[in-house]
């Protein structure tokens, strides 16, 4: 099952960080800071898969040069708590091939780059060696300027104002990316950048450990505190709300309301009204119920939420099995570490009466010692035993993944018309936001550009390069829209979006026509 993962953090100087640290770090290169005369060398860190420069067209030659382009975005910034770089940290689908999650990540990077004219530094890194081995991501560092052929210049504060949207978009925009490279690969997932809550699905989210809590995890071994307090509180969160008999129930009555699209929607109606009909004149004694059209009928729950809690009842059922048989393996090592023990006891080294005490001293420690370590290894094996079967081994996040694959297969296998109604309401869902993004786009643009000409901006007069490459009728559209009174304009935007909502290719074309202008305009600007 692929897992969502976008999180946008800064990099600031109040924070006693800097930009070159953070490169160095990420892309596992070292760099000399001109600022303040530190050198970040890192280039005996491990784990790092690839690492790509993406910058804006026109970029300055030396912005090729790693080093020189943070120290750079360092020296562009002169207060002393200054926000010095941004960066997005998205998980990879373990899913698709290591070269499509690469093409992945940068190519998300690129439409950053191309929307906010920033810089970008993408760095792929490896699974830890310690954690899931499914746990690929990726680190694109950001500049927090402009990057132009005069170098660093305006901020990107769109980025750092919640009001804009700008990081909720570029979550729909990641998840997106991800679902079309899934579909390109014909791997048949799909993942969401809304909340669980926003999802209907009602499940606790996942909960990350920190670098400190993984940090120390790493060198000791051992789970840390703040992993035991999660686990602790994941176990009062566990009680189930229904008997798993109950949720069976409701699946089945939920899949009988369901009608097979392949048929005819009015032959299942008819078909359903005669099955009806016969029951109630087999029982004529009884008080006959008025047959709800499917429109009408009450469902359980909604499938979604039904679902899930299906599922979550195959994960519980995976995972009792899973903690009987790891428990039945280490009682079986308890039992031989006793077997060695008791073997070990019989042969005691006799102690002499004269000659050879020394040697019996240094043999007796040797055998005190094996049977010492075979007692503790029987002690260990059981207590993790009785560990697993009190569910506080459960901890480990690739045994959770494979009890969740087990549970969406049985669910696919049991209950197909289930999981195929969510998986097409997912898709649905999918597509109308896509469409929605798209309409957002087309009026977008189409304001700026009507923008522009009301206010006679650069290249927008009569003989404007700009102007005169966008075609005539929406030209003429334009003009028209300008016309109009302010307080009127709305009105018309609001009816262009039902009228691209309905004919969705039209949307795309406006995009494409001025899109086109613009590169044309560009193009004729360079050759002047």
């Amino acid at each position: 099952m692929a897992i969502y993962h976008l999180s946008v953090k800064t990099i600031s100087r109040s924070a006693g960080r800097s930009a070159t640290a953070a490169a160095a770090y990420r892309a596992g290169v070292k760099i000399a800071d001109e600022r303040t005369g530190e050198l970040h060398d890192y280039t005996r860190k491990g784990g790092i898969e690839y690492i790509e420069l993406v910058l804006p067209a026109h970029e300055p030659d030396w912005a090729t040069n790693r080093e020189k382009l943070w120290n750079a975005a360092e020296q562009a910034e002169t207060r002393k708590n200054s926000t010095v770089a941004r960066e997005f940290e998205i998980a990879l689908p373990s899913e698709l091939s290591p070269e499509e999650r690469r093409r992945l990540a940068v190519d998300f990077a690129k439409e950053i780059v191309a929307r906010h004219g920033c810089a970008a530094d993408v760095a792929i890194h490896a699974p830890g060696k310690g954690g899931d081995n499914r746990n690929h991501h990726a680190h694109i560092l950001c500049s927090t300027r402009q990057l132009t052929q005069a170098g660093f210049t305006k901020k990107t504060r769109e980025l750092d104002d919640k009001k804009t949207g700008e990081i909720d978009r570029w979550r729909k925009r990641f998840a997106e990316l991800q679902n079309e490279r899934f579909q390109e690969n014909g791997i048949a997932s799909a993942v969401d950048h809304r909340s669980l809550e926003a999802q209907g699905l009602d499940r606790e989210p996942t909960r990350h450990l920190g670098p400190a809590a993984t940090g120390y995890e790493r060198r000791t071994g051992e789970p840390s505190t703040k992993r035991l307090d999660f686990e602790r509180e994941a176990a009062e969160r566990l009680a189930r709300a229904k008997e798993l008999g109950e949720l069976e129930r409701e699946a089945q009555e939920l899949e009988r309301s369901i009608i097979d699209l392949s048929g005819s929607l009015r032959a299942a109606k008819a078909e359903r009204d005669r099955q009806q009909a016969q029951a109630d004149l087999k029982t004529p004694e009884k008080p006959v119920k008025p047959v709800l059209r499917q429109e009408e009928k009450q469902t359980p729950q909604n499938p979604e939420k039904l679902a899930e809690q299906i599922k979550s009842g195959f994960v519980e059922e995976a995972r009792k099995a899973w903690r009987e048989e790891a428990a039945a393996r280490e009682f079986e090592k308890a039992q031989g570490y006793q077997q060695q023990a008791q073997l070990l006891r019989g042969a005691e080294p006799k102690k002499p009466l004269l000659i050879g005490v020394k040697d019996w001293q240094i043999a007796h420690r040797v055998w005190s010692g094996k049977v010492a370590n075979a007692e503790n290894g029987a002690r260990y094996s059981e207590m993790r035993a009785q560990d697993t079967l009190a569910g506080k081994l459960d901890n480990d996040s690739g045994q959770a993944w494979a009890w969740n694959k087990q549970a969406q297969e049985r669910l696919e296998k049991e209950h197909p018309l289930l999981a195929q109604a969510v998986k097409e309401k997912h898709l649905a869902e999918q597509h109308r936001a896509k469409e929605e993004e798209g309409l957002d786009k087309a009026l977008s643009a189409f304001k700026a550009h009507a923008l522009k000409r009301e206010m006679k901006a650069f290249d927008y007069g009569e003989t404007g390069k700009q102007w005169n490459a966008i075609p005539e009728k929406l030209r003429t559209m334009i003009e028209g829209f300008n016309q109009l009174p302010k307080e009127a304009r709305a009105v018309v935007l609001d009816r262009l979006r039902e009228n691209w909502k309905r004919e969705p290719e039209a949307a795309e074309k406006i995009t494409q026509q001025l899109a086109q202008a613009e590169e044309q305009a560009r193009e004729q600007g360079r050759s002047c």
